[in-house]
């Protein structure tokens, strides 16, 4: 029997706070450039064990760190004075039965087409250094993640805790980076950069989102015409705000920009880790693609981490997983969350508790507590789900 235990939770769930935050940092901020390249690498490296060796070997490549260049930039252009500097770090198979893998090849060589295809105005093989220093795995590890062959054991003591439905400004601030992000709204408007970062707060019914932009110089030309674009994004923000919230918010873009001194967000290259800004493994969205001190939270580094028997990494994503199914399938429950505790050496479907808290009416949990039961038993019975989901790239961890 899985020890999951069922509570009819009595805290104030975020959206009915007086005051919520919300933070998302879109792809082209340091923190999440760092997260999907070693993410990618990850990928890829379970590719080339499945293609030679038929299974997925020890790894973790989920140290990383984005070390900011230095650029001249004025408008209309600029140029690169010193290089972006990615270091890849953690630990990888890299020989077995005589055979070496190829590693380093694998990891600059993926960390530099994620950066090509993430930042199509980066220079990448003359503006960015990109140094490998990943390594074997220690013995005791990879022992544990070899010692089982039909269910996992778990490599570490750690939880993965995620929470369902979205709140009103959770949903908002997704909403208006994923519109800013995608690749129509960059084709319309190549002046957006990637380095897009949205701070959402609300204070009672009133949502306010600040939104950090790094606009590209070569597409702008004037003060005027950056003046204009930005107040082109304000009014897009605007708009997929409030419908995504479904009333009046408040929009607030480069606040930081001093226009008068011609102080504004330009970038060379559409990131801020091209001058000042760094960037770690870790630092940036949970799995859910946000940043939600409102809610339960682990700091768990998701991305890099092997998919197979790393806790920190499976728990966070199956958490979010059971929450949002339990929701979908009762839509009496108004809020729910999930938190997967392991215990290092232990197989990863039997977690040393699966803690489930239910905001509903009384008589509704008391109806549908075994029946919640029932899905969360089912999950961690099917957790190998989660693996080939990331394998394949169905699940974002950033």
């Amino acid at each position: 029997m899985r020890n999951i235990t069922i509570e009819h939770a009595g805290y104030v769930p975020a959206s009915k706070r007086d005051v919520e935050i919300v933070e998302r940092k879109g792809k082209g901020h340091p923190d999440s450039l760092i997260d999907g390249i070693v993410e990618e690498i990850s990928r890829e490296l379970c590719r080339y064990y499945l293609n030679e060796f038929g299974a997925v070997l020890h790894h973790n490549v989920d140290k990383g760190q984005v070390c900011a260049g230095e650029a001249k930039v004025d408008f209309g252009g600029g140029m690169m004075l010193k290089p972006i500097y990615i270091l890849l770090s953690g630990r990888a198979t890299e020989k077995v039965d005589g055979k070496t893998i190829p590693v380093q090849h694998i990891a600059i060589k993926t960390a530099k087409e994620y950066l090509k295809k993430t930042l199509p105005n980066l220079d990448v093989e003359h503006d960015v250094i990109v140094d490998s220093r990943i390594a074997a795995g220690s013995p005791d590890l990879v022992n544990l993640f070899t010692r089982s062959d039909v269910i996992p054991l778990s490599n570490d003591t750690s939880f993965g805790t995620g929470y369902a439905p979205l709140s009103q400004l959770e949903r908002t601030v997704f909403a208006i980076e994923q519109f800013l992000n995608n690749p129509e709204y960059k084709a319309k408007y190549p002046a957006v950069g990637e380095d897009i970062k949205v701070m959402g707060m609300r204070e009672g019914d009133r949502i306010k989102i600040t939104v950090a932009c790094a606009f590209i110089s070569k597409y702008i030309h004037s003060l005027d015409e950056y003046i204009n674009i930005k107040e082109k994004v304000l009014d897009d923000a605007k708009k997929v705000g409030e419908k995504s919230a479904g009333s009046e918010i408040e929009v607030c873009v480069n606040s930081a920009d001093d226009e008068k001194n011609g102080s504004v967000y330009l970038t060379l290259t559409g990131t801020s880790a091209e001058m000042g800004d760094d960037g770690s493994v870790g630092r940036g969205n949970r799995v859910n693609g946000l940043i939600t001190p409102m809610r339960s939270m682990t700091l768990e580094a998701a991305a890099g981490k092997n998919p197979i028997n790393h806790v920190g990494k499976i728990y966070s994503l199956l958490a979010f997983d059971i929450a949002n199914t339990i929701v979908k399938e009762y839509g009496e429950i108004e809020d729910v969350t999930i938190t997967l505790l392991s215990q290092i050496g232990k197989p990863i479907d039997q977690p040393k508790v699966a803690s489930v808290q239910v905001i509903c009416e009384k008589n509704t949990f008391i109806k549908l507590k075994d029946k919640i039961q029932y899905i969360v038993d089912g999950k961690l019975e099917n957790i190998r789900e989660i693996t080939k989901r990331i394998i394949d790239g169905e699940l974002s961890v950033f």
